[in-house]
Protein backbone atom coordinates (compact mmCIF):
# COMPACT_ATOMS: atom_id res chain seq x y z
CA UNK A 1 0.00 0.00 0.00
CA UNK A 2 0.98 3.86 -0.50
CA UNK A 3 0.39 6.79 1.96
CA UNK A 4 -2.98 7.02 0.91
CA UNK A 5 -3.97 3.40 1.42
CA UNK A 6 -2.43 3.11 4.29
CA UNK A 7 -3.70 6.63 6.02
CA UNK A 8 -7.16 5.23 4.81
CA UNK A 9 -6.84 1.81 6.52
CA UNK A 10 -5.32 3.23 9.35
CA UNK A 11 -7.79 5.48 10.13
CA UNK A 12 -11.12 3.44 9.38
CA UNK A 13 -9.71 0.64 11.94
CA UNK A 14 -8.73 3.18 14.41
CA UNK A 15 -12.54 4.10 14.35
CA UNK A 16 -13.38 0.23 14.92
CA UNK A 17 -15.42 0.77 11.41
CA UNK A 18 -15.53 -2.14 8.77
CA UNK A 19 -16.07 -1.15 5.18
CA UNK A 20 -19.39 -1.56 5.02
CA UNK A 21 -19.97 0.92 8.17
CA UNK A 22 -18.18 3.52 6.30
CA UNK A 23 -20.62 2.62 3.04
CA UNK A 24 -23.38 3.47 5.18
CA UNK A 25 -22.59 6.56 7.19
CA UNK A 26 -20.83 7.94 3.81
CA UNK A 27 -22.71 7.12 0.91
CA UNK A 28 -19.49 6.12 -0.89
CA UNK A 29 -19.58 2.46 -2.18
CA UNK A 30 -17.24 -0.55 -0.02
CA UNK A 31 -15.79 -1.43 -3.38
CA UNK A 32 -14.56 2.26 -4.06
CA UNK A 33 -13.63 2.28 -0.43
CA UNK A 34 -11.57 -0.63 -0.85
CA UNK A 35 -10.23 0.12 -3.94
CA UNK A 36 -8.69 3.54 -2.31
CA UNK A 37 -7.57 1.26 0.24
CA UNK A 38 -5.52 -1.22 -2.35
CA UNK A 39 -4.06 2.06 -3.86
CA UNK A 40 -5.80 0.86 -7.43
CA UNK A 41 -7.43 4.35 -7.59
CA UNK A 42 -5.29 6.97 -9.23
CA UNK A 43 -7.20 9.76 -8.56
CA UNK A 44 -9.46 9.50 -6.01
CA UNK A 45 -11.99 11.78 -5.57
CA UNK A 46 -11.16 15.31 -3.28
CA UNK A 47 -14.79 15.09 -2.48
CA UNK A 48 -14.49 11.36 -1.39
CA UNK A 49 -11.08 12.06 0.67
CA UNK A 50 -13.03 15.11 2.41
CA UNK A 51 -16.14 12.51 3.54
CA UNK A 52 -13.84 10.30 4.83
CA UNK A 53 -11.58 12.89 6.54
CA UNK A 54 -14.55 14.40 8.19
CA UNK A 55 -16.04 10.25 9.51
CA UNK A 56 -12.55 9.93 10.42
CA UNK A 57 -11.75 13.08 12.25
CA UNK A 58 -8.47 13.04 9.89
CA UNK A 59 -7.13 17.07 8.93
CA UNK A 60 -8.34 16.74 4.76
CA UNK A 61 -5.04 18.22 4.01
CA UNK A 62 -3.55 14.79 5.20
CA UNK A 63 -5.64 12.44 2.97
CA UNK A 64 -5.36 15.17 -0.12
CA UNK A 65 -1.56 15.28 0.56
CA UNK A 66 -1.17 11.22 0.39
CA UNK A 67 -3.10 11.33 -2.15
CA UNK A 68 -0.74 13.24 -4.00
CA UNK A 69 -3.27 16.53 -4.28
CA UNK A 70 -1.27 19.67 -4.23
CA UNK A 71 -2.37 21.58 -0.63
CA UNK A 72 -1.76 24.97 -0.04
CA UNK A 73 0.72 26.11 2.78
CA UNK A 74 -1.36 26.41 6.34
CA UNK A 75 -0.05 30.11 6.40
CA UNK A 76 -1.59 30.86 2.94
CA UNK A 77 -3.15 34.06 2.99
CA UNK A 78 -6.70 33.32 0.73
CA UNK A 79 -7.20 34.94 -2.87
CA UNK A 80 -9.84 37.55 -1.34
CA UNK A 81 -7.36 38.47 1.50
CA UNK A 82 -4.93 38.94 -0.87
CA UNK A 83 -6.74 41.36 -2.98
CA UNK A 84 -7.95 43.46 -0.08
CA UNK A 85 -4.42 43.93 0.95
CA UNK A 86 -2.95 44.90 -2.59
CA UNK A 87 -6.25 47.46 -2.32
CA UNK A 88 -5.23 48.87 0.93
CA UNK A 89 -1.41 48.31 0.99
CA UNK A 90 0.30 48.27 4.72
CA UNK A 91 -2.21 49.16 7.75
CA UNK A 92 -1.68 49.99 11.20
CA UNK A 93 -3.65 47.80 13.90
CA UNK A 94 -5.59 50.77 14.64
CA UNK A 95 -6.79 50.91 10.98
CA UNK A 96 -7.53 47.35 10.68
CA UNK A 97 -9.91 48.01 13.88
CA UNK A 98 -11.40 50.65 12.55
CA UNK A 99 -12.00 49.32 9.09
CA UNK A 100 -13.57 46.23 10.78
CA UNK A 101 -15.50 48.56 12.80
CA UNK A 102 -16.58 50.18 9.40
CA UNK A 103 -17.90 47.16 7.63
CA UNK A 104 -19.80 46.00 10.61
CA UNK A 105 -21.40 49.11 10.59
CA UNK A 106 -22.09 48.57 6.40
CA UNK A 107 -22.91 45.21 6.67
CA UNK A 108 -25.55 45.86 9.56
CA UNK A 109 -26.46 48.52 7.38
CA UNK A 110 -27.40 46.75 4.31
CA UNK A 111 -28.96 43.79 6.07
CA UNK A 112 -31.54 46.11 7.50
CA UNK A 113 -32.44 47.84 4.28
CA UNK A 114 -35.70 46.42 2.31
CA UNK A 115 -34.93 45.11 -1.07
Amino acid sequence: MTKLGKALTSAREREGLTLRDVERATGVSNAYLSQLENDRIKSPSPNVLHTLAQLYGVPYSAFMTAAGYPVPESGAMPSDAIRLAARLGPTSPEEEDALADYLEFIRKRTSRTPR
